[in-house]
């Protein structure tokens, strides 16, 4: 008989949106006239911009030709798509890396969970809490969390962002091996400063742990004290690995193209004692385990990467940075605790009446027949708040704030 992989056994049931699209259905059926407006939803909303639908097509005809024809190509992306990033993201933030650092993906949710592929399980793991549930999944199911003790995993590290610490998590007392960063971030809305991050550099490279930065909004950014990469920092390269996507940058969830960093300069420790370099670690898996990005996606994610691609992704995002401050500053009107909004589509909202997150959603959703995300689905951290997403049409946008001030 075949033995399966007990550690899936243990993770938790997913049952946060899955639990949200039920009690909307639930709503909506026993209201069939209501107009339910959706704010939980992260997914961004099209259509995508001209220059990206001009790539696409003449990246058809390509494939329609036997002179243009693309099959299999570099399982790490082609060298063109990876200069391109590198000129076009890296250079203008001071920053200097070899095409052969970059790897392009699927999008960045693949590389966060395939990552760990390269590390040893017994790697001590630490997370933000509250979190993308994607990073305390693939421990579990990379048996790297432990047991379930009601609350929290066992051997996970959890790291509370709270407004008490400004969200920005303390250093550990126990020692990680393998630390989880996201910036902007989701769900909180909030970003890492400099002198924050610079911190939690600082605090790798003494430990010698390993960051995996995932900046996966890093198009939202504003603030000047933020930064767009955690190799801005100074050391990032020997103790970061940084993860990046197109799919909130140029509305990509559908078409599907990200990239990650492992710098040359990063190394961890083999069982027999020796240091050596992540970088050819992960090509050696990217190449056995992945055929490489669609040629279609590669050249619709080059074309976001030109001062045109750059002028009209900007303008959409504008568009979501809009629709935050509306959120925002409607929150704020009737006296709501708010954070986030300015670097990232996500607002983090402390519930009122001292509610659960889920006894506020129902509330916001049979009284103003508005949706949210509950907070506690993203951990421990997260009880008591809810998220707001700024993806959605600026008029849903006004109308839900609209319904929301006459509560």
């Amino acid at each position: 008989m075949i033995q399966i992989n007990s550690e899936f056994l243990k993770l938790r049931k997913s049952y946060l949106f899955t639990e949200i699209v039920h009690r909307t259905r639930a709503y909506e059926q026993e209201h069939p006239s209501a107009k339910v407006l959706r704010l939980g939803v992260g997914d961004v909303q099209g259509p995508l911009v001209p220059v990206v639908i001009d790539a696409l097509h003449k990246a058809v005809e390509d494939m329609a030709t036997v002179e243009r024809f693309h099959g299999y190509g570099l399982e790490e992306g082609p060298l063109w798509l990876r200069q391109r990033i590198a000129d076009f993201d890296y250079t203008p933030l001071g920053i200097h890396l070899d095409t052969d650092e970059i790897f392009i993906s699927d999008g960045a949710g693949s590389d966060l969970g395939n990552i760990t592929d390269i590390l040893a399980l017994n790697n001590r793991v630490a997370i933000a809490d509250p979190v993308y549930p994607a990073y305390v999944d693939t421990s579990v199911m990379a048996g790297r969390a432990g047991d379930w003790m009601e609350d929290h995993w066992s051997d996970i590290i959890m790291l509370p962002c709270n407004p008490q610490n400004d969200f920005c998590p303390a250093l550990p007392d126990e020692t990680p091996d393998l630390i989880y960063l996201c910036s902007p971030n989701n769900p909180t809305g909030t970003a890492l400063t400099y002198d924050q991050l610079r911190m939690w550099v600082d605090y790798a490279r003494r430990v010698r742990a390993l960051i995996i930065f995932d900046c996966a909004y890093e198009a939202f950014v504003q603030d000047k004290d933020v930064p767009h990469s955690i190799y801005e920092i100074e050391g990032a390269k020997e103790c970061a690995i940084e993860i990046r996507s197109f799919s909130k940058t140029a509305g990509f969830t559908g078409v599907r193209c990200g990239y990650t960093v492992v710098p040359k300069a990063l190394y961890g420790r083999a069982a027999d004692g020796r240091d050596v370099q992540l970088n050819p670690l992960w090509l050696r898996r990217v190449c056995t385990k992945y055929n490489g990005t669609s040629y279609i996606s590669e050249r619709a994610a080059e074309a976001v990467l030109t001062p045109e691609g750059y002028r009209q992704t900007r303008e959409q995002i504008a568009v979501y940075h809009h629709n935050a401050q509306l959120i925002l500053s409607g929150l704020q009107g009737i006296g709501m605790e708010v954070y986030g909004g300015v670097n990232s589509p996500y607002i983090w909202m402390r519930t009122p009446r001292n509610m659960s997150s889920w006894e506020y959603f129902d509330y916001l959703l049979g009284t103003a027949q508005v949706v949210c995300t509950p907070g506690v689905g993203f951990g421990r951290e997260g009880e008591g708040f809810v998220r707001f997403s700024a993806f959605g049409m600026t008029e849903t946008i006004e109308e839900a704030m609209q319904r929301i001030r006459q509560l």
